[in-house]
């Protein structure tokens, strides 16, 4: 494991509290709404497409998801972007997550083009959001909480992204 990812790892341990599941102690659902907008409308207007948007997800750690449809794309795979609810946390995967082992395997297949992925990242980062890797998500969770019993293999995503 490289040091960034050993950091944005400990950085997930401090967004962790056991007594808070579904959403952090100081949760604001106004602003994250009206964050969760701005990165929307910031989508549609980089990939000049009308976007798909959930939000408010019940029941969940995950905020919502934004796809950018593929055939705004250059490769015709749509981009799915999920939002959690703690840290401004965020999530970038072609098709859905879990489609393919994170975005450098869906590019490597061809499926995720570079200059789209940018894109995407870079609305995220002027936005606030902090990208994680999904490689990295999808490693064992250690933290305190106490995840539900139908989680059956407890990741980071299942954390932060997971239903509750």
């Amino acid at each position: 494991m490289s040091e960034s990812e050993a950091d944005l790892l400990a950085w997930l341990g401090k967004l962790d509290d056991p007594e808070w599941l579904e959403r952090p102690q100081h949760y604001d659902r106004g602003e994250t709404a009206v964050h969760f907008g701005a990165l929307v409308a910031r989508l549609e207007g980089d990939f000049a497409a009308p976007c798909t948007a959930e939000q408010d997800t019940q029941d969940s750690s995950e905020y919502g998801r934004v796809v950018v449809p593929g055939d705004a794309t250059v490769c015709g795979t749509r981009i799915v972007v999920c939002v959690s609810r703690f840290g401004s946390l965020a999530l970038v995967c072609a098709d859905n997550p879990g489609a393919f082992l994170g975005t450098k395997e869906a590019h490597a297949e061809g499926e995720l083009d570079s200059a789209d992925l940018a894109k995407v990242n870079r609305a995220l980062a002027e936005l606030g959001y902090v990208v994680m890797a999904e490689e990295l998500l999808e490693s064992d969770y250690d933290g305190p909480s106490r995840l539900p019993s139908h989680v059956q293999r407890p990741t980071w995503w299942a954390r932060f992204f997971g239903s509750f």
